[in-house]
């Protein structure tokens, strides 16, 4: 229409990632090329629920270099607009006020549900808002095709090989010492899994390996009590386990009387930050060790939030940036609701419906495929009681138990675990 004047809005949700900048660069010099303006709104959606237009007005010469640079220039939130309706109407309206016809939104599973629910209700209302979400997220959870990762993942999963490496060297240097490395990732055990099979740790414990609901505590403890018993009988007393902090998620209630008071954040998840769990798991493995004869240094250590506002790799430097122009392409077009992705080197459209899950309505989670080959060679080269190893007399006597009981003991712990066959 002539005299409308096409105003494009982003919002970054969630917690930070490395390449965030890079979207928001291209999206700005995109847009900007098209006659487009463009507001970034500070703080996620919190202050547009407020009615607060707290925002800056960005143009190629405010977002010149910070495609290079980590963190995210309009800083993150976790508010959570869809919990209550008062909340989407004054974002609705914030926006409206501001001109803006235009959404881009940055962030993970949350927030393309915050994305897609505000331009639903803004269509309610009779007001358009076409909207378009660019998948982020370190912990690589965002259901796009197998293979394909989000962005900020492979910086993540670079700078946390180095501190896993580092942790290695550590462990043997020092002698006698394992690092209990807790890992992000909130549902699934992509990061985990990455770093620890890239540097090399000597057992990696994701939540997808459980298909059961809920699994008791001790059963993780027997995992790692296996790996550092295993590596003790052939002289190698030092290791890392990395172990992702999903798994909390699927121990059984009456454990989480140990795990500490638990505190849910805005969308109703465990505040994994507020929980302990390396040294819970560290003084439970201690235990196991002194009644085995085992002295052992445990250090335990939570990495993840060190990666989160790192400088990018080239990689997502690049990836970002071409997922921030076809971002704006899409609406280019006059199209809404989708998140945006690339395929094959194509430019790829994922619906918000087509990536919910109907009964609950929230984005689907992608998790390890622990029958990928990427799972069966990370577990070849991991150090862990495999179920060959129950009729192994040698273990059996580490374990200060009889061949037929430490059989009985552990066989436990491969009732449902997949084939791992080539």
């Amino acid at each position: 229409m002539v005299g409308v004047r096409n105003v494009v809005a982003i919002v970054c949700g969630g917690g930070p990632a490395p390449g965030i900048n890079a979207v928001i660069s291209a999206v700005v010099n995109t847009a900007s090329r098209h006659g487009w303006d463009v507001l970034g709104m500070y703080d996620g959606f919190s202050h547009l629920a407020r009615g607060e237009k707290n925002y800056i007005r960005l143009d190629p010469g405010n977002t010149n270099r910070i495609h290079l640079t980590g963190g995210c220039i309009l800083r993150m939130s976790r508010f959570n607009p869809t919990k209550k309706e008062s909340d989407l109407h004054t974002v609705v309206e914030t926006l409206t006020e501001l001109g803006v016809n235009y959404l881009v939104t940055i962030g993970g599973d949350d927030t393309a549900f915050s994305s897609s629910s505000v331009s639903e209700y803004a269509r309610k209302l009779g007001r358009t808002i076409n909207v378009v979400h660019v998948p982020k997220t370190i912990d690589n959870d965002l259901p796009l095709p197998e293979g394909i990762p989000t962005f900020g993942f492979e910086t993540a999963r670079a700078f946390g090989t180095t501190e896993i490496q580092n942790l290695m060297e550590d462990a043997r240097t020092s002698n006698n010492r394992w690092y209990f490395t807790i890992a992000m990732g909130r549902t699934a055990g992509h990061l985990a899994l990455g770093m620890g099979r890239s540097a090399g740790a000597a057992v990696t414990v994701i939540p997808e390996e459980f298909p059961q609901p809920k699994i008791r505590l001790q059963q993780i403890v027997d995992i790692i009590v296996g790996s550092i018993v295993k590596r003790y009988v052939i002289g190698k007393n030092y290791g890392v386990a990395v172990i992702a902090e999903g798994v909390i998620e699927k121990i059984a209630e009456e454990d989480f009387a140990e795990l500490g008071n638990v505190v849910l954040d805005e969308h109703g998840h465990i505040r994994y930050a507020e929980l302990d769990f390396g040294e819970i798991l560290k003084q439970k493995v201690l235990g196991e060790l002194k009644r085995l004869g085992i002295k052992m240094s445990i250090v335990d250590k939570e990495i993840g939030y060190e990666f989160r506002c790192a400088a990018p790799i080239a990689y997502d430097i690049d990836y970002a940036r071409n997922l921030g122009y076809e971002a704006m392409q899409f609406l280019f077009r006059g199209d809404s609701g989708a998140l945006i992705t690339i395929q094959d080197n194509e430019a790829v459209p994922m619906r918000f419906e087509n990536i919910r899950d109907p009964e609950t309505g929230k984005t689907f989670v992608r998790r390890v495929n622990i029958n990928s080959v990427h799972y069966k060679i990370a577990r070849g080269f991991m150090m862990r009681l495999e179920r060959g190893d129950l009729d192994d007399r040698g273990l059996a006597t580490a374990f200060k138990m009889e061949p037929e009981e430490f059989k009985n003991r552990y066989s436990y712990l491969f009732d449902a675990e997949p084939s791992l066959d080539a």
